[in-house]
């Protein structure tokens, strides 16, 4: 029995991800485990990176869906390896606020920057037909509300 629309997007778009993901996926992680990091600790450093001034500990916390106990003993060993800077917060001394060291954004900025290369690498690959195509059918799918919905309820 063929597959609904529905389900056969989900399976070519399933296929088509693993596969992009795993583009230099092993050189990228590599480097992170070099860091002895744990994946809370790495998550946290990429959350950080999509801010420009330093966030509350509980709010970390809140957008990983982590405890605030767990979201400090993770940043205590980044701040230990110097990946994090804790401060306490001008207005409120109870309050720590987080954000990356130069170190950490080093890190950071280097595997996006890895990972943005990898999909670079792979847009100059598709012939020219299919990467017609692709932009043509992915515009709309960008402009729409869809992606933007999913974003909101997941990215806040």
């Amino acid at each position: 029995m063929p597959l609904k629309p529905p389900d056969l997007l989900f399976e070519l778009l399933n296929d088509f991800f693993t596969q992009l993901l795993c583009v230099g996926e092993s050189e990228s992680m590599d480097n992170l485990i070099e860091l002895d990091l744990t994946f809370s600790q790495v998550r946290i450093l990429f959350a950080l990176t999509h801010h420009d001034e330093p966030l509350p500990i509980n709010e970390v916390a809140e957008r990983l869906r982590l405890s605030v106990a767990a979201a400090g003993r993770n940043v205590d060993q980044l701040v230990k390896l110097g990946l994090v800077v804790r401060r306490e917060d001008e207005r409120d001394r109870r309050v720590k606020r987080v954000s990356l060291s130069d170190a950490g954004r080093r890190i950071a900025t280097w595997h996006v920057e890895y990972k943005r290369d990898q999909l670079r690498r792979f847009a100059g690959l598709i012939p020219d037909t299919d990467r017609t195509r692709l932009i043509e059918a992915l515009q709309p799918i960008l402009a729409g509300d869809s992606l933007r919905e999913l974003n909101q309820e997941r990215c806040g």
